[in-house]
């Protein structure tokens, strides 16, 4: 292992350090041992501690998750505070601390950024979203799931900046109504992946507008969009092609009718269909019974 071959080397071997350190050291050694490692071997010497600085300043991808359940404020803003060209940047586990003071920087220095995570970042603000749409015109994926701060404002300075967003989770966004959404796909038509989950405010108009505008959709989530109905799931079916995935479960208004077509181009359905539930429903109220087929 990588993290072996440091520790073992000794002067008569020479120097693990003698290597060039932006040429083999960064890219070749350093980016396959595990974040929290390479903070440990800055306790080594004042020597690896540089290394490892100049490691930190010139990463590509940087996951909270990697450190621990839980990464403190300081050590955030230490190790990310003179890297400008992060491409991916996963802070799920921040979420206790993280606000705008502190993610703001960040994404004001990286602008090759195409890939962050934030959920569950409640502390935000949407002055963050705003920043990542204008700093960020590369972003082809991004998390919001359970960010209740995103509002229509914030949602139209990204659909309007971030052309090429291929996936976004929108998840428990509960102030965006199916005008925001319309918005974000009619100028994000690349999207291949879409939550909506968990929002009582999006109907049928949104999932209309997703079907017409984005052709090359291939997962929607709309499970608890309590408005949804049949229409909207024939459009999707009509307008998307390369649909692969479709999550309807707790939409109510939302039937077989409408299901069926989809079903039978081999989409992913998160619902059974009627005579399978029925089966499974009598199968639990009567226990155990082997002559039913649920094949059938």
């Amino acid at each position: 292992a990588p993290w072996r071959l440091m520790m073992s080397l000794t002067p008569s071997r020479g120097c693990l350090l003698d290597l060039p350190w932006e040429d083999i050291l960064v890219p070749h050694i350093l980016c396959h041992l595990p974040l929290q490692q390479l903070l440990s071997l800055q306790r080594v010497s004042k020597s690896f501690q540089s290394l490892i600085q100049l490691y930190l300043a010139n990463m590509r991808c940087f996951d909270s998750s990697q450190i621990g359940p839980a990464i403190p404020r300081a050590a955030f803003i230490n190790l990310l505070k003179d890297n400008e060209v992060l491409q991916q940047l996963a802070l799920q586990n921040c979420s206790d601390w993280l606000t705008d003071r502190e993610l703001l920087p960040v994404i004001g220095q990286n602008h090759h950024l195409h890939q962050i995570q934030l959920k569950g970042c409640a502390q935000l603000s949407r002055h963050a979203l705003v920043a990542i749409s204008l700093s960020c015109p590369n972003l082809r994926r991004l998390s919001l799931a359970h960010c209740e701060w995103v509002d229509s404002l914030s949602l139209r300075s990204l659909a309007d900046h971030c052309k090429v967003l291929e996936a976004v989770d929108l998840t428990a966004c509960r102030q965006l109504k199916d005008e925001a959404i319309c918005y974000l796909v009619q100028k994000c038509s690349k999207l291949k992946s879409l939550s909506l989950a968990v929002n009582a405010n999006v109907g049928d108009v949104a999932v209309e507008e997703i079907a017409k505008c984005c052709p090359e959709l291939e997962h929607l989530d709309l499970t608890g969009c309590l408005r949804v109905k049949n229409d909207s799931i024939r459009v999707l079916a009509e307008y998307c092609p390369k649909l692969r995935s479709l999550k309807v479960k707790h939409c109510h208004n939302v039937a077989e009718s409408s299901l069926s077509i989809l079903r039978s181009r081999g989409v992913e359905l998160d619902v059974e269909p009627p005579l399978q539930r029925a089966l499974v429903l009598l199968q639990d109220v009567v226990g155990f019974a082997p002559f039913i087929n649920l094949q059938i």
